[in-house]
């Protein structure tokens, strides 16, 4: 194993608990825009419904009135035909629900790649085991790092790759910077399935 100075590994500490702080940040920010994109979507419901009894409002007055007309003699009567300054406002509104539609479904695509991640058969490269579960190297909210424990050791690996080759490829660098115990393991919902050929 490559030998690690102490300032380095305190500057590498910082620099975890720095990222798990901005990656709590993220997450409480999706949540509150989880909050809010659900109430826009009541809202654009409320206002899709308001909208179509408006039209048909609209629709049966002007059959009413259709109906009058031709059932009626002919007295010079004039149909008055108002601006509605309000259609501009619902379609502004509209424009503006399309756009929160699109975030809404960029927060859930995070959400099916982190569930992929859960279910599907990923690799990734194993670089240190540990007897003891109190090593602060990684936090379970980084998503490209893998604490787990494999009886009865600890185990952290490096990164989240749907092929072996990615793996690999990793695999090799890594050793290339001095990590010559590293080996790719495959793993599912969370746990290890097995220890992969290197090559």
């Amino acid at each position: 194993m490559p030998f690690i100075e102490e300032s380095d590994l305190l500057d590498l500490h910082k620099d975890i608990d720095k990222a798990q702080i901005l990656n709590e940040r993220l997450l409480d920010q999706i949540k509150y825009k989880n909050k809010e994109l659900k109430t826009n979507k009541i809202q654009r419901n409320i206002l899709a419904g308001v909208t179509s009894v408006f039209l048909l409002g609209i629709f049966a007055l002007y059959v009413f009135n259709a109906g009058r007309r031709s059932s009626a003699p002919d007295t010079n009567n004039k149909l008055v035909v108002y601006d509605l300054d309000s259609l501009d406002a619902i379609k502004s509104r509209m424009d503006n629900l399309k756009l929160k539609n699109e975030e809404l479904s960029n927060v859930k695509e995070f959400y099916l790649a982190k569930e992929f991640l859960d279910k599907e058969k990923i690799y990734s490269v194993q670089i240190k085991s540990f007897v003891d579960n109190n090593v602060t190297l990684a936090s379970e909210s980084l998503t490209n790092t893998l604490f787990v424990k494999t009886n009865p050791f600890y185990s952290y690996s490096l990164g989240n790759f749907e092929t072996i080759e990615e793996a690999r490829s990793f695999r090799y660098q890594l050793v290339k910077m001095g990590f010559d115990d590293a080996f790719v393991a495959s793993y599912q919902n969370g746990k290890r399935i097995q220890i992969e050929d290197p090559y």
